[in-house]
């Protein structure tokens, strides 16, 4: 494994540098309420669905065959 390493190209102030490499103290957000998802209902491909596609499909073939 070859281990080059470049010099960096980027110049930086020193204390810009400092300021992106401090370490940032966070809270973690306490008593939120929880909201429930809407419920989506599945769509579900049904027979009139699958005859409303075979009936396309004829009436393409027919304007095909004029």
């Amino acid at each position: 494994m070859k281990s080059n390493v470049m010099p960096s190209i980027v110049q930086i102030e020193v204390n810009q540098l400092k300021q992106l490499v401090s370490e940032v103290k966070e809270t973690v957000a306490t008593g939120l309420i929880q909201v429930n998802k809407a419920k989506r209902k599945t769509a579900s491909f049904g027979v009139v669905d699958l005859w409303n596609v075979r009936r396309g499909a004829r009436t393409a073939a027919s304007r095909r065959s004029i």
